[in-house]
């Protein structure tokens, strides 16, 4: 342990000793302020400042998620499986993602747009799969969806001959890449959950990878021919990112804490392979704990607004959520074989803000690097933000490991603050970069699991957003088809 650290962590034993004799009167408050300290730990951090900048700022229309008309939403036709009892069913479908190019862009599969998705039985919370859906690529109609089916079978995970992969309970999002030689690559979470479902409990995520194997029985039809070498890359290692022994040290779900690693964004620099992700940080960068409290560069603005926000926050009722908030988008260079090569530090990461950024997403676009994550109010600690707050922010940066700058000032890109049990309610927000470099399309999904018995949750009708420099701006009257990707 370095000295800077030793340091760190007295000061912050002699803050917690000082709040608790001055029965809840923070020492700098009393005196000089002697436990303060900044330390940026080498990358970019979401900071309290900007944020609470936000809820004024998201009035503009420019970040606002288009409304949707709730009579023309449709069901994926296609999208249907079996449940446990093994009855055909229609599903939910929520969290998807394009099979695309190392540049971020759509792949075109032999004509084919494909989309990996999460699917289950509306019924069964647990019912957790990776569906792959195609489209011939000129056609963008809800209705011209077809469904290969799940990409696993259950007996995958043991087959894989994986320590980890056999106690999978359940399969959570990720990202998909054209190889140079034609080959679909899968990079997901891994999810482990209860016992008596075969997992080993607390939710233990893991960075997993597979080839999809397809084939073309006709000239219309595409099929899942299972995978190959399935494997395990990252679970965390502690120091740099929290792994799931740590949570369960610390008391796990009984202590209000949120342990996350999963949605790995497959993307490519200079030759080399990387996928970032979600995460919470490790011990040697900026931890969760009281002594996150004393850093200032998690506060940003002045000395006053340090000061100021910080007696707030030790005051106030988001404290304990505020002490367990250290969300990241980590990042991992990969071997050529799509092995973990080395872990790098986050790009960007979100203590005392919130424990949960997710949908990890960053590509190159006009000569710069945009990362974007989605986030909910309701795990924020930020005042005027509310439960039902959704977001998507963005971040822009001359390289691909930062340092990453807020888009718009603030970092916000998008807003959206319907009730949940709205039809219309949309998530999981994904940036597609087109071919012609100019606007993103907005991917997402509608309609929460379950809510309906006639409603599924299905692809969100899609629109655009402008990208200019470091701004951006969702585009009027720019609705498109449910699920559509491209507009070239």
């Amino acid at each position: 342990m370095n000295f800077k650290k030793v340091m760190k962590q007295a000061a912050a034993v002699t803050f917690t000793t000082a709040l608790l004799a001055g029965g809840g009167t923070s020492a700098f408050a009393k005196g000089k302020d002697t436990t303060s300290y900044k330390e940026d730990y080498g990358f970019s951090h979401i900071t309290r400042f900007d944020m609470l900048k936000i809820p004024e700022q998201q009035q503009s229309e420019q970040f606002k998620v288009p409304a949707f008309d709730a009579s023309t939403i449709k069901n994926i036709a296609s999208a249907k499986g079996y449940d446990k009892s093994g009855n055909l069913i229609d599903l939910d479908v929520w969290d998807s993602w394009p099979l695309q190019n190392a540049d971020g862009t759509v792949a075109n599969y032999k004509g084919y747009q494909i989309v990996f998705a999460l699917a289950g039985d509306p019924r069964d919370g647990n019912d957790t799969s990776i569906y792959l859906f195609y489209k011939k690529a000129e056609e963008n109609s809800i209705d011209s969806w077809k469904n290969a089916g799940r990409v696993f079978k259950d007996s995958d995970k043991f087959d894989a001959n994986d320590p980890i992969l056999k106690y999978q309970t359940q399969e959570w999002s990720g990202s998909a890449t054209l190889t140079p030689d034609g080959k679909v690559r899968l990079f997901y979470t891994d999810f482990s959950g209860a016992p008596w479902d075969g997992g080993t409990g607390y939710g233990k995520q893991t960075i997993t990878t597979a080839q999809v194997n397809l084939s073309e029985p006709d000239a219309a039809t595409l099929k899942v021919d299972g995978v190959q070498d399935h494997k395990s890359i990252f679970d965390g290692d502690g120091t740099t990112y929290q792994n799931v022994q740590q949570f369960i040290d610390e008391g796990a779900y009984a202590s209000g804490d949120n342990h996350t690693l999963r949605d790995p964004h497959y993307v490519e620099d200079k030759g080399r392979k990387y996928l970032v992700f979600e995460a919470n940080t490790g011990t040697e960068i900026g931890y969760q704990g009281e002594d996150a409290f004393n850093n200032k560069e998690f506060y940003g603005g002045n000395k006053k607004f340090f000061e100021a926000d910080r007696e707030k926050l030790l005051q106030g009722p988001q404290k304990p959520l505020a002490t367990l908030a250290n969300g990241a988008l980590g990042m991992i260079e990969l071997n050529d074989d799509y092995t973990l090569k080395k872990v790098m530090k986050p790009l960007i990461a979100s203590n005392l803000v919130t424990d949960e950024i997710e949908r990890a997403n960053v590509f190159k676009m006009n000569g710069k690097w945009y990362l974007f994550t989605d986030s909910r109010g309701s795990k924020m600690t930020i005042d005027g933000i509310t439960a039902n707050d959704i977001y998507m922010l963005g971040f822009v940066s001359d390289s691909l490991t930062g340092p990453y700058k807020p888009l718009n000032d603030t970092g916000l890109v998008l807003q959206l603050d319907l009730d949940p049990a709205d039809i219309t309610f949309t998530y999981s927000h994904f940036a597609v970069p087109q071919a012609d470099g100019k606007n993103v399309v907005i991917t997402s999904y509608i309609t929460n699991r379950g809510f309906y018995p006639e409603h599924r949750a299905s692809f969100a009708p899609s629109f655009l957003m402008s990208i200019k420099g470091n701004k951006t701006s969702v585009v009027k009257d720019s609705i498109l088809e449910q699920g559509q990707l491209t507009i070239n």
